[in-house]
């Protein structure tokens, strides 16, 4: 049995001791400055105005700017993430992605530039599944965003963990992405945009610049396109259009990875009344990579 047939199934002493991670907590200080800020509407392509503290209220999504990991390099995994164990469990599947997360921001307290800001982050839980392809884990962490002022943010992450890829493994068949959206947007993937968000997010995770590594250790054709990445985008073009809006909440999930290879197209259609709006994204082949919906107000 080679090293990835030993990781594509998990024994129940393993479940049982990562489940232990049920309950678990980290508190995180950090301050909504204004350098990222810039930084990121600058590799959206956005003329934004320069940020002012204490008015400018940070964009929904932009805080995953902020709680960045800061470990040392020493305590670096192969695949460019943190080592396993600390605050998320330490699963042994060697292929772990961003899958999706809801999220509800308070209009009465809206994050500003300049806040001093604490997040309080909690596994809620750690869930297995038997896949065609091998063990499925998702882990569920709740995380909560504070100011001055109070609760500002509620986000519920979810981090699906696999096996690596084999040849013949089945693959999900595509799913047909809506068509004649009423606001579209395309995006080039390219090499530059990939690292400045990558830069941007201090995400050392190898899938997203290191093409030989991706394509000979990951199995997978080409660079990916980061999940935040696609997600931050969409909501991009629905502030585009809907500039006036205040973002109550965004669920999302990742349905389909999205390369380097080719330009893909981003959606959003607006309901009647204005109050909610479907968000999803597609590749060049028209396959649904990413679907959303948004409650405004």
């Amino acid at each position: 049995m080679n090293m990835n047939d030993q990781t594509r199934t998990l024994d129940s002493a393993t479940l049982t001791h990562l489940q232990s991670w049920v309950g678990k907590t980290e508190t995180l200080g950090d301050e909504i400055t204004a350098a990222p800020v810039r930084a990121l509407s600058a590799t959206l392509d956005r003329d934004d105005g320069l940020p002012v503290a204490g008015s400018t209220v940070l964009p929904p999504l932009w805080h995953w700017l902020y709680f960045l990991p800061t470990q040392r390099q020493s305590e670096i995994g192969p695949d460019g993430h943190p080592r396993r164990g600390g605050f998320l469990p330490p699963v042994p599947l060697p292929r772990r992605m961003w899958a999706g997360g809801r999220l509800r921001w308070l209009p009465e307290n809206p994050l500003l530039v300049g806040d001093a800001v604490r997040r309080i982050s909690r596994i809620e839980s750690v869930t297995h599944k038997a896949g065609r392809t091998g063990d499925l884990l998702f882990v569920l962490v709740k995380h909560e965003v504070h100011n001055s002022k109070g609760l500002a943010l509620t986000e519920e992450h979810d981090i699906v963990y696999r096996a690596s890829a084999q040849s013949g493994d089945p693959v999900p068949p595509p799913v047909a992405a809506e068509q004649g959206a009423a606001w579209q947007r395309e995006i080039v993937p390219d090499d530059v945009l990939l690292f400045r968000y990558s830069a941007l997010t201090f995400n050392g995770h190898r899938i997203h610049y290191d093409r030989r590594y991706v394509t000979e250790v990951e199995g997978y054709p080409g660079l990916i396109v980061h999940g935040p990445l696609i997600a931050t985008l969409l909501v991009d073009l629905l502030r585009r259009h809907a500039s006036d809006a205040f973002v109550k909440s965004f669920n999302f999930k990742a349905v389909r990875p999205t390369f380097d290879l080719h330009p893909f197209r981003l959606n959003v259609q607006p309901s009647a009344d204005g109050k909610t709006a479907q968000l999803w994204a597609q590749d060049h082949e028209g396959w649904l990579t990413m679907q959303g919906t948004a409650e405004l107000a």
